[in-house]
């Protein structure tokens, strides 16, 4: 590369990552700590199978108790996230999916490693909704999508290290990257300790008992529930996470039916992390002036069709250009589609959203197996492939339908100054019928948003 490419390189690098606030730095060094610490996701279905001689069928079910747990815990973590805070909810998720990751180690009965397994789920899910809701609350609503999509890198960076890592470790010993993740995990828990504050945007006047959150804080699940436009977001993020998952579950199936073996698609899958760790950052610069509804109808089209040209597949060169489609598909969806979430989420209210958001591609990632099982039992892979491309034109259908009438940023709707604004008339109603009214009439957001990065 030339000194003046470089140079550019340089600048657009920088430039992607200055000017955010410094709590989202120490938020994004938690992610990569805990990324790097990744291996029950990676080596469980090899561990059980190899290390403990358990049947596939087993293994299988594992996996799915796995993901039953972070079903469960999706929508509690939420409420637990403005109830109590982002800080505590991600303090106990980490603290508890440290300890069970411990023990699942050393657990060796069936029934105990998948009931350990359940439990590793629900706390390995439970810190996702404090952690968007924290980057909502901390991050300027022009910066979310890059802040999104910087988290984003940083998860796949890390996962992408310790995958590699995470082999050698098990060759040596299954138990030591038990224990390894363990430690990253609670290395994680001491960062947001430490360096991470709370953020979770406090309501004018809500009632307080001896410090306790009040019991209602304005959103409840059924508020979720009823917010039609957002529960179809959730819906379509549920449709898009299905065909994401079929690169983990029904890729590998359909390549071994041609006759390729595991290290040809680990070859093959290893292109989506290389492209995300490369273009994460200058897609990134690309998009995050783009009209948001654009963006999410044409990832939409590109992982539809991305997996629909699989059934064109024989070879790996020509599964990786395939997997090259659908990953540039999901380096635009994860960082904007977030952005939405954001934008459709009343402040006060984020981590039951965020909570009602990460639920659908925990679900997801339940059903993806069982339909990729069923329809290449059945139809054939060829089936799956044109599945996949007929559900990604309903998802780009979907967003084109339900982002008509929203402003073209990605930002919340209601940013802070409108939202002491709304608070205020809420606030002067009140004393046309209360005998004393607060004295605050802003929104206390523990945050510095003009913080250097």
């Amino acid at each position: 590369m030339s000194a003046t490419g470089l140079g550019r390189a340089t600048r657009a690098t920088r430039e992607t990552v200055s000017g955010l606030p410094r709590e989202f730095w120490w938020l994004w060094t938690s992610t990569l700590v805990n990324r790097l610490g990744a291996f029950v996701a990676t080596f469980m279905a090899l561990y059980l199978t190899l290390d403990r001689g358990y049947s596939a069928s087993y293994a299988g079910l594992v996996a799915a108790l796995h993901g039953l747990g972070g079903v469960v815990s999706s929508l509690g973590a939420g409420v637990m996230t403005d109830r109590f805070g982002r800080r505590p909810t991600m303090l106990a998720a980490q603290l508890s999916t440290a300890a069970a990751v411990a023990v699942l180690g050393f657990m060796s009965h069936p029934v105990a490693i998948a009931g350990v397994a359940f439990l590793v789920g629900m706390a390995s899910n439970a810190s996702r909704p404090a952690v968007q809701a924290m980057i909502a609350d901390i991050v300027p609503a022009e910066d979310r999508v890059r802040a999104f999509s910087l988290n984003y890198w940083a998860i796949n960076l890390g996962f992408a290290v310790s995958s590699a890592g995470a082999g050698f470790v098990a060759e040596y010993s299954y138990l030591a990257g038990f224990l390894g993740e363990a430690a990253m995990t609670l290395v994680c828990a001491i960062v947001v300790f430490l360096k991470v504050p709370e953020s979770r945007p406090e309501r004018p006047g809500a009632p307080t008992a001896g410090g306790v959150p009040s019991d209602d804080d304005g959103v409840r699940l059924s508020t979720v529930l009823r917010d039609g436009r957002f529960m179809g977001v959730v819906g379509l993020s549920f449709v898009i996470a299905l065909i994401f998952q079929q690169g983990y579950v029904g890729l590998p199936v359909a390549m071994g039916a041609d006759g390729l073996s595991s290290s040809d698609f680990g070859t093959a899958i290893a292109v989506n992390g290389v492209l995300i760790v490369a273009l994460q950052i200058p897609v990134t610069r690309f998009i995050q002036s783009r009209d948001p509804r654009r963006l999410l109808v044409v990832s939409s089209m590109l992982a539809g069709y991305g997996f629909g040209l699989t059934a064109f597949a024989g070879s790996v060169g020509v599964y990786a250009l395939t997997i090259c489609v659908w990953t540039v598909a999901e380096i635009i969806n994860a960082p904007v589609q977030n952005g939405l979430v954001v934008q459709l989420s009343p402040a006060h209210g984020r981590g039951r959203y965020q909570g009602m958001y990460t639920l659908s591609w925990s679900a997801a990632a339940l059903v993806a197996p069982l339909m990729s099982g069923v329809v290449i039992d059945h139809f054939g892979a060829g089936w799956l492939w044109a599945t996949c491309a007929l559900l990604g034109t309903v998802a780009a259908a979907g967003y084109w339908l339900l982002m008509r009438g929203l402003p073209a940023g990605t930002g919340a709707t209601k940013e802070p100054a409108v939202e002491r604004a709304i608070a205020a008339t809420e606030i002067a109603a009140a004393t046309e019928t209360a005998p004393a009214a607060p004295q605050d009439t802003g929104v206390r957001v523990t945050k510095a948003e003009a913080s250097p990065s």
